[in-house]
């Protein structure tokens, strides 16, 4: 009996160890030591349709329920412009929301981490107290590609902070028309200054390795997966009319649009959008010959592709119209991921019916997802999906604001420095006896930033984020035996009777993103022309514009003195102060043309029509008033040098 028992505990016992073994069978996905693609290809095998279809859909934070993202393998999350955890959030707020997402989806059979995404296109701007930089349009004119790369580390790790680790940028679109309500997200009407700019990514993602050229990288924890957008020509529409058709042959597309992609996938680029525009009549989201072929197969892109949000619907009129047409032509023209981002049971369910019908084949379904699959893995959310709490005091940091500070300094172009036969009026005097401020885009951070933050059209106060405005800027830069007087609206008289030593004038365009920024006007935003009628006209003045694009300035450049672009240069205003009264010079160039009146428009460097204001590349220089004070003691000393040798030499010739 007692033999009995003891083989019945030694079969338990066996049979305990047979299954920790099988417990603990080597599954090579699992396994951080294999290769990316390696991992990819090992985890593919072992999923089911279901599982590959969810890892495709991408859906918004509002409808991302435990269930939800459990159940259907949710392959991503994001944040729409201005969706947040909570008004005001913290780094912290942020972070436990999307950690909450990630524990819900590790709930899944093979334990795969969703990828959550935002677009942070100028520092991390959906985020109370984050630094935000000056749009690209800003960074273009400083031509200073190493800066744009320390922006995007910094934005990595200001991404990084929140708990998300994959960002909608950087936007490459060359804007050809300033007319277009997205211009403000192209760095230049000239793509070569675009394909420079490109190494943001290298800040982003981190610089890979020599061996590693061409090949989705994301360099750490404090790294966040990029996406270049929108692809492709999406700054050539007809008009300058957002999501509109660009007509340009193959070697337009190839020679202008086409080259900054070019440069981000050898770059390491993980991510691609694509744009809702079209190329000859043809949606970018249905455009096979376009992401499949040249993308994917001529580029040899091998991250993965992403549509824009509810991109595929739009490529119907009107939106929705036949959706399974829409998700058959999308998905067959390469897109690997889709932006659903509401009603993602539509989405998964036509899909599924076409794979399962072979419309769609299953060879397209799995190069999705080997693809989808291969980032995360290069970006490790296998061995870290959860947010790292050691870095929220990256988020709005002071490094950060000091960049984006000197940011704003390069980015200024100085139009205009006095009258012909007058004397320059900038750098500004820091000490005078009465200084008048005038416009309302002086004191108000949330047209000093524009569209894309905060909120997805922006906001127009000075609460919704932690920022120095251009006056206050000022205020903290003039000597203070200065008296500053500041209106929105003086009227002339008002000018005149307070004999004011000189004005500062901040006028511009109010804050905008894509369609309804579009503008066949291209006008200063009343009453900016009064402002500046007003106050130059009866004071010594220097007009700042604040503005996504050139405006129509001709009318007033008589009256102005001095006239700078300042583009919109985000939170840290003080960067205007530094160079206006000479701490810093004027360095900036034009990274796209100013034209003389809107309707010659289009308007492009190289156009038979080509009459521009001021040309691409037109930038006025200053010396800083440091310079200029280190060069005059210097030419003192070798005066004085010059002196003693001259009274040496003729003392030894009367010695003689």
């Amino acid at each position: 009996m007692w033999r009995l028992a003891i083989c019945l505990v030694v079969n338990i016992v066996l049979l305990c160890c047979w299954r920790a073994l099988a417990d603990t069978e080597y599954v090579l996905y699992k396994d951080p030591k294999q290769s990316p693609s390696a991992r990819a290809k090992d985890l593919l095998g072992r999923m089911t349709l279901e599982e590959k279809i969810g890892q495709m859909t991408q859906i918004d934070r509002t409808i991302a329920t435990p269930e939800v993202m459990k159940t259907f393998t949710i392959g991503s999350v994001l944040s729409g412009g201005g969706s947040t955890p909570l008004p005001q959030a913290t780094a912290q707020d942020w972070m436990n929301m999307v950690d909450g997402f990630q524990k819900s989806a590790l709930t899944n059979r093979l334990g795969i981490p969703m990828i959550y995404g935002i677009d942070a296109v100028h520092g991390h701007n959906n985020v109370y107290n984050a630094t935000i930089f000056p749009h690209n349009v800003g960074l273009g004119a400083t031509r200073d590609p190493d800066l744009v790369k320390r922006i995007g580390a910094a934005t990595a790790l200001e991404v990084r902070a929140t708990g998300i680790p994959y960002t909608f940028a950087p936007c490459i679109a060359v804007c050809r028309d300033p007319r277009w309500g997205r211009c403000y997200e192209s760095y230049s009407e000239d793509h070569t200054i675009v394909q420079e700019m490109t190494d943001i990514i290298y800040g982003l993602q981190g610089e890979p390795p020599v061996s590693h050229k061409g090949i989705p990288y994301v360099g750490g924890k404090d790294k966040v997966a990029a996406c270049a957008k929108h692809f492709v020509a999406d700054g050539g529409t007809t008009g300058g009319t957002n999501e509109n058709n660009t007509l340009t042959d193959m070697h337009g597309l190839l020679s202008i649009h086409m080259p900054a992609y070019s440069d981000s996938i050898i770059k390491g680029v993980s991510t691609v959008m694509v744009s809702y525009s079209s190329w000859n009549g043809v949606k970018m989201h249905a455009n096979r010959d376009l992401v499949t072929g040249f993308l994917k197969n001529t580029l040899k892109f091998k991250g993965f592709v992403i549509s824009d949000w509810q991109g595929i619907d739009r490529i119907t009129t009107p939106p929705g119209a036949n959706y399974s047409y829409s998700v058959l032509a999308g998905i067959q023209a390469g897109i690997d991921m889709v932006m659903v981002p509401y009603e993602f049971n539509e989405f998964i369910d036509d899909l599924t019916h076409l794979v399962k019908n072979n419309e769609i084949p299953m060879e397209r379904i799995d190069d999705a997802v080997a693809r989808i699959l291969l980032v995360k893995f290069t970006m490790g959310l296998f061995e870290n999906p959860f947010g790292d709490p050691s870095l929220a005091n990256e988020l709005g940091s002071e490094p950060h604001r000091d960049l984006a500070r000197e940011a704003v300094r390069k980015s200024l172009v100085l139009l205009k420095n006095g009258k012909p036969g007058e004397a320059p009026v900038l750098p500004l005097p820091k000490r005078a006896s009465k200084v008048l401020v005038a416009g309302e885009y002086a004191d108000n951070l949330g047209y000093q930033c524009g569209g894309w933050t905060i909120n997805w059209q922006g906001f127009t106060d000075n609460k919704s984020t932690r920022g120095t405005t251009i006056l206050s800027a000022i205020k903290s830069a003039v000597d203070p035996s200065t008296e500053l007087v500041y209106q929105g609206n003086p009227t002339g008289d008002f000018v005149k009777s307070n004999n004011f030593d000189y004005a500062i004038v901040v006028v511009g365009e109010p804050p905008y993103a894509e369609t309804a920024g579009d503008s066949q006007n291209l006008t200063l935003a009343d009453p900016g022309p009064t402002v500046i009628n007003n106050v130059c006209g009866a004071v010594q003045c220097v007009v700042i514009i604040i503005s996504g694009r050139p405006l129509v300035i001709e009318p007033y450049m008589n009256t102005i003195h001095a006239l700078v672009a300042a583009w919109l240069p985000g939170t840290e205003g003080q960067g205007v102060a530094d160079v206006l009264f000479g701490d810093h010079e004027f360095t900036g160039t034009l990274a796209r043309n100013w034209f003389k009146t809107v309707d010659q428009l289009p308007m492009n460097k190289g156009d038979p029509h080509y009459d521009p204001l001021f040309d691409l590349n037109f930038g006025l220089k200053t010396v800083s008033l440091v310079t200029r004070s280190v060069s005059a003691a210097a030419s003192g000393g070798s005066c004085i040098l010059m002196i003693t040798v001259s009274l040496l030499m003729s003392l030894y010739k009367l010695a003689l």
